[in-house]
């Protein structure tokens, strides 16, 4: 899991004339992406040299991108950190990252199915489940509806996604 690569935002164009890219941030803060120094945009490693919060997401700037069609060629790139650069977690804390595509199954070791996403519309994370059949379901990420879960799969009563 730790060799996996963790988009924390997309690059949605360039910013005046020197280089700069406009970032859509997919965590907290461009603050928090100050914590990291070596970034890939799509296939492209890139430094981190200086960031700042603006309207929407932030401004930053990397030591590879020298001008604006530099920056302009990267539009529509994620913007990755290597999953082991992440800070440690605590017990029941999880990266997204690290949940989306775990198989689901039943409690007797039948594949239920396997998670496609995570949403979160203010109560709480919901676990978007392709199942098995090909249909979707959206289960709650709580110890009642997911009581156990690891590394490797997510275990659920399959009443829950009937």
């Amino acid at each position: 899991m730790t060799d996996r690569r963790v988009t924390l935002a997309a690059i949605t164009g360039a910013h005046g004339v020197r280089g700069e890219v406009r970032l859509k941030l997919f965590g907290d803060s461009a603050e928090s992406l100050k914590s990291y120094r070596d970034f890939h945009a799509g296939d492209h490693p890139v430094t981190l040299a200086a960031i700042r919060p603006a309207t929407g997401g932030a401004v930053a700037r990397f030591d590879e991108i020298a001008d604006r069609n530099a920056a302009e060629a990267l539009r529509g790139s994620v913007l990755t950190v290597a999953r082991a650069s992440l800070p440690p977690l605590g017990p029941g804390e999880y990266y997204h990252a690290d949940i989306i595509g775990l198989p689901v199954v039943a409690p007797d070791g039948m594949t239920l199915g396997e998670v496609v996403g995570i949403e979160n519309y203010g109560a709480g994370d919901i676990l978007d489940i392709r199942l098995a059949s090909g249909k979707a379901a959206m289960l709650p990420f709580t110890p009642v509806a997911v009581p156990e879960w690891d590394d490797a799969r997510l275990v659920v009563d399959p009443a829950w996604l009937a």
